[in-house]
């Protein structure tokens, strides 16, 4: 007689058979070969999204680019005529006259340097410091609360403070200094390193917040007071960080345009004398702003006005790829994290 496990076997094997054999007649999918094809379809949908995804995020970074050549070809179509209707010598010169045909851009480009340069000097050691404060002394509650102030003061408009540069800045600084305006360049680098304040202190408080809690433990553990590891430890450490904060307020100084129009005195003349930050002077964005609504289209000066946009576009590209190849330079070197 057959034991049970010989009957147990035969069994098996007949329920085997007869399964293939109904699934053939049926035209049915066996269930480890639907489950088989269930993964292999769903790695496939997968592969398929993330594939998407990635197209998706690799053409909104190269339209980023796109945008910029397009704005900067713009520029170009608008504003090259001027350096072939106007002779060198006229466009470089030091009277801007449009009127008479004098379309001389140096004094445009000297006075948005000196209010850039003035207003960055100013904010500069200001944004550090209260960034080194809140960051790195100040209690948890104080951090909470100027951390969120801060940030609301980059969007106060522009013309707000152009008009707080004019009926306060302006009289105190004609009273003090006994000048015949207050609407000077220094009244204009008071307010645009006001406005370039909120961005330096955000993004340098931000990049000292990225250096390790262990360079700041290493420091005080080699006996170094708070004060000495906060300056020979962690501001080094975060002076990538804290070049790029220098960068973006100097480029929200040099592209500001309503402020500087109110408060500058918009008088164009070459600021090269030792009082050129008491006296008026007038800036690139400033000259498009105040000219460009009443000029007829496609004569010089229109040409004139964009050529001075492509000089602010250069201008700016050049101070940029200066701080990212510094900052890359270091970085090759490892003195930057």
């Amino acid at each position: 007689m057959p034991t049970n496990q010989g009957k147990r076997g035969t069994f098996a094997r007949i329920t085997r058979a007869l399964t293939s054999l109904v699934t053939l007649c049926s035209g049915m999918t066996p269930l480890s070969e639907a489950m088989t094809q269930t993964d292999k379809s769903g790695v496939s949908r997968t592969r398929w999204v993330e594939f998407a995804i990635e197209g998706a995020i690799r053409l909104l970074g190269f339209s980023t680019i796109g945008f910029v050549l397009l704005i900067f070809l713009f520029l170009l179509r608008e504003g090259l005529p001027i350096f072939y209707e106007v002779p060198l010598g006229n466009l470089f010169g030091t009277r801007w006259y449009p009127t008479f045909d004098l379309f001389g851009t140096l004094p445009l480009i000297l006075g948005s340097i000196l209010v850039t340069v003035t207003a960055i000097v100013i904010a500069l050691p200001l944004g550090v410091a209260t960034a080194v404060f809140v960051s790195e002394i100040a209690p948890h509650w104080a951090r909470e609360v100027l951390k969120p102030m801060i940030e609301v003061l980059a969007g106060i408009p522009s013309v707000v403070l152009g008009f707080f540069g004019m009926h306060f800045v302006a009289p105190v600084i004609r009273s003090i200094l006994g000048a015949p305006t207050g609407l000077t360049v220094f009244a204009g680098a008071l307010i645009l390193a006001y406005m370039a304040l909120p961005t330096i202190i955000s993004v340098a408080e931000d990049a000292l917040d990225t250096v390790p809690k262990s360079y700041r433990d290493a420091g005080l553990a080699m006996g170094a007071t708070q004060w000495q590891t906060i300056w020979k430890v962690v501001v080094p450490a975060a002076r990538s960080g804290i070049l790029m904060a220098v960068m973006l307020g100097m480029g929200r100084a040099i592209g500001e345009t309503m402020a500087v129009m109110m408060v500058t005195g918009n008088a164009a003349r070459v600021p090269l004398s030792l009082d050129s930050l008491f006296r008026p002077a007038r800036t690139m964005t400033a000259t498009i702003a105040a000219e460009m609504g009443e000029v007829a289209q496609g004569s010089t000066h229109y040409h004139a006005l964009f050529g001075i946009g492509i000089i602010l576009f250069l201008l700016t590209f050049l101070i940029n790829l200066t701080a990212a190849s510094a900052i890359f330079h270091k970085r090759r070197r490892g003195g930057l994290r």
